[in-house]
């Protein structure tokens, strides 16, 4: 089961990554844009940002690991439950909301770095 701290592992080992607050929570940003917050509000759960597209087919999978709130409907984000994600998902989840919201430069040379 990963944990807050697997969170920030994962996102901080991604360029311009930076562990800080949103709305007085633990949260990841690249730049100055959240990419991921964990939410103490009483739903809990994990919120990463995702294309609403991307968000609609990972609620009708049925993993019992995604859902949302009212509060978020229409929003970009997907709310995950750390207790049921498995770690290759939640990276997965991690670096697609980092590709889109890290300036494209950036994704851009880290893709060359890879490649390497």
């Amino acid at each position: 089961m990963p944990s807050w701290d697997d969170v920030v592992r994962i996102g901080c080992a991604l360029p311009g990554v930076e562990e800080s607050t949103s709305y007085r929570t633990p949260a990841l940003k690249v730049r100055g844009k959240c990419l991921v917050r964990l939410r103490t509000e009483a739903e809990g759960g994990l919120m990463i940002v995702c294309p609403l597209e991307e968000k609609e087919a990972l609620l009708a999978s049925g993993d019992p690991a995604f859902y949302t709130t009212p509060h978020y409907d229409g929003y970009g984000s997907i709310l995950v439950d750390l207790t049921k994600i498995r770690l290759d998902q939640l990276t997965e989840l991690i670096e697609d909301a980092w590709r889109g919201k890290a300036p494209k430069t950036l994704v851009r040379r880290h893709d060359e770095n890879s490649a390497l």
